[in-house]
């Protein structure tokens, strides 16, 4: 089956990417006598902000998802499983290691900070999780689309259960994938749920992506069914509670929160991809596939990552509105320009030392005939 690279995925990245960079600083930084709930320029903020996390799961599904169906097509499939698995493990990894007080561990003061959970760990292990339903699913896509929209909908729809959960009796490495109660920023569930309505997506692409018609088809489709959770999804759960009089709709309709936010998501992702042959400016594509770094990047300099002193530190909550928003577009640029570029002065270095090191696996296989 013919695919094709999905460049809005990589600008829509872009988007989100570059949104949590400027919602992480502006946070942060703000004093809070701006933070005026009455205020509409703040409310529109942070309405816009709480976009930011949902897209940036749901994209995250959809590529890795897109990315493994099509290498079943090439025959690279279990490679593919290899390296996403690795990744996954790798970011959990990195999430951790963000967390690290170095210096605070070296004159013997130790805590859990380190085992609350964030973006970077609830990604990888979902990754991890895509994998092993897309096995169970023996590899079949249309029982792991209609699987991974299951999945889904019942977390969102399941959320009263867990809204409150505190994972009493379990250990705290594994209860903080669970709770927020001990400091975790997200948690599992119900962040699996907007990976898994990616996965779906990604489906949708491989498996009708070629057939006439379906850009326009899809992108309707998103800008409709987003207007329908949005501002209709409430109602709809009302109708169910009192179609079914089971309390769980009702409740879910009264802290209509995943819905809603998918359906933002849906439409940016109709916005972004009728404009996709607009948006192919390579400084946007490069952003979008250096997410990672960025991440990682605005965490050592935005919360002091390894050292504790980061900007949060020096500024603390400090900053006017205007140098709030200031500070956040130099801070957007700092950023972007260290992640896209720092590969070009450390991958000369890593690829001399892959070079010293297959010279010494060479000698020692040789030394021992």
């Amino acid at each position: 089956m013919e695919t094709k690279r999905l460049y809005f995925i990589d600008t829509i990245r872009a988007f989100a990417i570059l949104m949590m960079l400027q919602g992480h600083f502006i946070d942060t930084l703000l004093a809070i006598e701006y933070r005026d709930p009455a205020n509409m320029v703040y409310i529109t903020w942070q309405y816009f902000r709480g976009i930011t996390a949902p897209v940036f799961f749901t994209i995250s599904g959809l590529i890795f998802t897109y990315l493994l169906l099509k290498a079943r097509d090439k025959g690279a499939l279990k490679l593919r499983v290899r390296k996403g698995l690795i990744r996954g493990f790798m970011l959990i990894a990195i999430g951790y290691s963000l967390r690290i007080p170095i210096f605070r561990w070296l004159t013997g003061s130790f805590g859990t900070y380190f085992l609350v959970i964030d973006v970077l760990q609830c990604i990888g292990l979902s990754l991890i999780l895509i994998v092993c339903i897309y096995l169970l699913a023996q590899k079949n896509t249309l029982v792991f689309s209609i699987g991974m929209f299951c999945i889904a909908t019942a977390i969102f729809i399941c959320e009263p259960f867990y809204r409150a959960y505190a994972a009493d009796g379990i250990a705290l490495f594994f209860a903080n994938y669970l709770t927020k109660a001990n400091g975790s920023v997200f948690t599992i569930i119900p962040w699996f749920g907007y990976m898994a309505y990616g996965g779906f997506i990604a489906t949708l692409f491989y498996s009708l992506g070629t057939r006439p018609k379906f850009k326009s088809t899809i992108i309707a489709s998103f800008f409709i069914l987003g207007c329908v959770l949005i501002f209709l999804s409430t109602d709809l759960l009302l109708w169910l509670f009192a179609l079914t009089d089971y309390t769980l709709f009702f409740e879910v309709a009264n802290y209509n929160y995943l819905f809603i936010r998918l359906g933002n998501v849906l439409i940016l992702l109709g916005l972004f991809y009728s404009l996709e042959s607009y948006l192919k400016y390579p400084v946007i594509l490069k952003i979008g596939q250096k997410t990672l770094s960025i991440y990682v990047v605005h965490f050592i300099v935005l919360y002091g990552s390894f050292t504790g002193l980061g900007l949060n530190r020096i500024l603390n909550k400090n900053l006017t509105f205007l140098e709030a928003f200031s500070g956040a577009i130099i801070f957007l640029v700092f950023v972007s320009f260290i992640s896209i570029h720092y590969t070009k002065v450390i991958t000369p270095s890593f690829t001399f030392i892959k070079e010293k090191a297959n010279h010494l696996k060479i000698l020692v296989k040789s030394s021992n005939k």
